[in-house]
This record gives C-alpha cells, structure tokens and sequence, in this order.
C-alpha cells in the first residue's frame, strides 16, 4: 500500500496526476500545452494562404482549391466526434503522444502528395488528428485546479490563437521563399521534437473509475448534449461567434490581393498577426470566469464583436481601419470562447473530453456556416454585403445571449458566471 507521500506511477514511470500531491499545474507544464496546442491547431490552418499554389502544382482547378480546406474541416469535425471523447478513456498522456507521432506521419504524406487524390486523402487524416489540440485543452483543464482552471484552459487557448495567426503568417512567408510543401516538412519535424518534450514531460493519469465501452462513451456525447443546458448555452453561442470571425477571415483575401492593394501572400498573411490581441484577451477571460464574471466578459466581449465591423466596413478606405476591428473582432472572440469552456468544464469535471468534444462540434458547424455563407454574400454584395451579414451575426448572438439570461433565474445565471 502506498502512503500519501509516495506517488503512484504509470506504467512509463511517470507520476499519476490525480495523486500528485500538488496538482497545479507550473508555469512550465502550462507553457508547454499551450505551445504543443499551437503547433497541433497550425497544422490545419496552413493551407489557407497556400491554396493556389497547392492547387496549381497538384493539377486541381482554383475552383476545386476549396476542397483542400473541406477536405481538414471532414476530418477535424469527425475527430470531434469519434476521437476527442477518448480522453475520457485511456490515459491522455499516452493518447496525445500517439495522435502526435501519427499527425508527424500525416505530414510527410502532405509534403509528399504529387496527386489532388492523395493529397485530398492526406489533409482529411490530418484534420481528423488536428483535434488533438481539444485533447491538450481538456488535459489541462484535467490537470489544473479548480480555482486555476479558467486561468489554465486561456493561456492554453492563448497559444491556439497564436498558433492559427502564426500559421497564417509562416505559411505565407515559407511558400514565398521554398515552396508550399516546406511547410508542411518543417512542421512534421518541430512536432516530432514536441512529441519528445511531451513524453519527458507529461504526468500520466488513472483510468476512469466506472470504464465504459468505447460505443457507450460516444453515446454519452450525444447524452451530454441532451442533459447539460449550459453546454447547449454555450454551445450555441460558439457557433454564433465561429461563424462571425469565419465571415470576417474567409473572403478578406480577395479584396486585399485585389487592386489597389494587390497584396503578396507574405503581406496578407501578416494580417493574421493583428489578432494576436486576442490571445491576451484569453488568458484575462480566464483570470475573469475564475473570479465568477463570466457572464459580464461575454456581455462585454459580444458588444465589442459587434462594433467591430464598423471598422471593418472602412476597409475600402484605409487598411488601418481593418487593422483595429480585426484586433477588436479576434479579443472580444477568444474572451467568449476561454469563458464558454470555463464555464461548461465546471459542469462535469470527469467527462472534460466530452464536454470539449461536444463543444467544439458546435465551433465547427459555425465555420461551416460562416465561410460558406460570407462567401455568398461577397459575391453579390461585395465587402459591404460580408460586413453586413457579419454585424447581423453578431447582432444575433447579443440577443442570443440576453434572452439566456432572462430565461433564468438570477441564482442561476450567477452560479453559471
């Protein structure tokens, strides 16, 4: 029998988090996740910059260039589904370390596609195992203490801000400098060195007191869905403001590569860098769900996502004026979105993996509807046409949110803040 000081270990030696006798997480640990999530997130977000070229050098149509990003989306929205909740399963440390040395794999097949086919096949596997950055999410949320949670998960989803704007911006630069399929190769190998960092590094866990069979925990999901009216809440309020930042970010390519400003590749994906206020925006929101202002921060940060496209609406006359509503848009975003898990991961700590999984299926059908729909919307109403659909979106959401609130009661409202 062990004693309370002796800490039990996995099978690889390493201590079990749930009998650490200090679960809260060190700044290190904490830095860690949030760089490992980065790069995962990145992995899907290259492509954006690079669909031309990708297109162009595989034989695809710019028609058919679409189907490089539907092609990640089909893989990341099934690995939601059918990958994420078995973190809830097995032991995390060793599921994010598989998924990482897959995602490797799924990289050099990427950089060595030379047919549309192969290349198609390719970035669906990899979307399905760029879910992975939802497994270091839940794992920390896991790992933190209750009172750090809030505080964890934002700078966690910090560096999954950081990790989309940077890949914007890599991305673009690299495919100026060596080709598109560079990308993906010095990816494969910075992913393979964190997936060593990882395996040094990372505590093992305990597996589930009540195990259940792997059929029985996805229908679980869908249980959660069901049952649990504050992930529905935010839920739904996450594919609101997804669908929001994807009216915004799908269509902007074609006015700045077009005249006057007919922009480089490198130069539009720089544009990804003014959100990185939105990472600061992410770890505040966590500090603030955590002192209980949860609901505040989402009134606050809705409103702001709404004036936003004031600014944006100006971009016919000054890039500048896009420049401060791209930095507002993304800062009230990331607020919302580090308080919506804040808040859902209080409601079941032991199913963190389900609870994110369920989550982020509602993010990926509000990207879907963004992109598909802005897209529309520029090609018959130009950039006034996207900033007005955008702004209704928003609009939307506010109100979402405030009749939630008035179908409560107060002692409701305040233990969801």
């Amino acid at each position: 029998m062990y004693s309370p000081e002796t800490p039990v270990h996995d099978q690889d030696g390493k201590p079990l988090a749930s009998n650490q006798k200090d679960r809260s997480l060190s700044p290190g640990l904490t830095l860690l996740f949030a760089v490992a999530s980065g790069l995962a997130v990145a992995n899907a977000y290259f492509a954006h910059p690079m669909l031309d070229v990708m297109a162009d050098d595989l034989g695809l149509s710019r028609a058919h260039a679409g189907l490089i990003v539907a092609a990640t989306q089909i893989g990341y929205g099934l690995g939601l589904i059918l990958l994420v909740p078995i973190g809830d399963l097995v032991d995390r440390r060793k599921l994010v370390i598989v998924q990482s040395l897959l995602s490797v794999l799924a990289l050099l097949s990427i950089s060595f596609s030379f047919t549309g086919p192969m290349l198609l096949v390719s970035m669906a596997i990899m979307g399905f195992l760029a879910v992975l950055t939802q497994a270091f999410v839940a794992y920390a949320a896991t790992l933190a203490r209750p009172s750090e949670r809030g505080h964890v998960v934002g700078t966690v989803t910090g560096g999954i801000v950081l990790g989309i704007l940077l890949a914007r911006t890599v991305a673009g630069a690299l495919t100026d400098l060596s080709g598109w399929r560079t990308v993906y190769l010095v990816s494969a190998f910075l992913t393979l060195v964190i997936v060593a960092v990882l395996y040094k590094l990372l505590p093992g866990q305990e597996k589930p007191v009540e195990p259940m069979s792997y059929p029985r925990l996805i229908g679980s999901l869908f249980n959660l869905l069901a049952t649990e009216p504050v992930l529905r809440i935010r839920g739904i309020i996450a594919m609101l403001i997804f669908a929001n930042i994807t009216t915004l970010l799908t269509p902007l390519v074609l006015p700045l590569s077009a005249p006057p400003f007919s922009l480089s590749h490198t130069a539009i994906g720089l544009f990804g860098l003014a959100g990185a206020a939105g990472a600061i925006g992410a770890t505040r929101a966590g500090r603030w769900a955590d002192r209980g202002f949860g609901q505040r921060v989402t009134g606050m940060a809705l409103a702001l996502m709404l004036a936003a496209w004031l600014p944006i609406s100006l971009l016919p006359h000054s890039i500048l004026w896009l420049i401060l509503g791209v930095i507002v848009i993304d800062f009230g975003l990331q607020a919302v979105h580090v308080t919506n898990q804040a808040m859902i991961y209080r409601v079941r700590p032991e199913a963190q993996s389900r609870l994110t999984a369920g989550y982020m299926v509602f993010y990926s059908i509000g990207s879907a509807i963004g992109s598909s729909s802005s897209t529309l919307a520029y090609a018959h109403g130009g950039w006034t046409g996207v900033c007005l659909l955008g702004a209704g979106i928003s609009g939307l959401t506010l109100a979402f949110w405030g009749l939630t609130l008035r179908a409560m009661p107060a002692g409701s409202v305040r233990a969801l803040s």
